[in-house]
């Protein structure tokens, strides 16, 4: 996979505020206000910057957090983690493997298999439904 290397410029006119603040510049969103919390849909969450494929909707669960919660990305080189000491506190952020862009932060508290809770804030993601007319011929 090849880095997405355009710039801050054309990074500012391609996303939102919003979106440009939090994944550009690592912000977050206020729990519980993100769109795609509560999306109970099949399919895929792609990043919201690239549209990459990142996470599938069978990972996804309810943590209580406030943040759409996955228990792995989809492959394993779909993100990269690093480390995040900001804020007075040491946590292992998530990024876009193709855009680095922000996503959120893993900790060590899932109920998957590798115990892991991918915490990602909605405007990093866009979601590709399922196609729901596969059966049809």
């Amino acid at each position: 996979m090849g880095k997405d290397k355009r710039s801050e410029t054309e990074w500012q006119a391609t996303l939102s505020p919003e979106q440009y603040r939090i994944l550009r510049q690592a912000g977050t969103e206020p729990p519980f206000t993100g769109a795609l919390l509560n999306n109970k849909a099949k399919g895929k969450y792609v990043c919201g910057a690239c549209g990459e494929p990142l996470f599938d909707s069978d990972t996804k669960y309810d943590s209580g957090s406030g943040w759409p919660s996955f228990t792995a990305p989809l492959s394993g080189d779909a993100v990269e983690e690093h480390m995040d000491d900001s804020h007075g506190m040491r946590r292992v952020e998530v990024r876009c493997a193709k855009c680095e862009g922000h996503l959120g932060h893993v900790f060590p508290d899932g109920p998957g298999a590798n115990g892991l809770r991918y915490c990602i804030n909605s405007a990093s993601l866009g979601f590709d439904q399922a196609d729901k007319d596969l059966d049809e011929g």
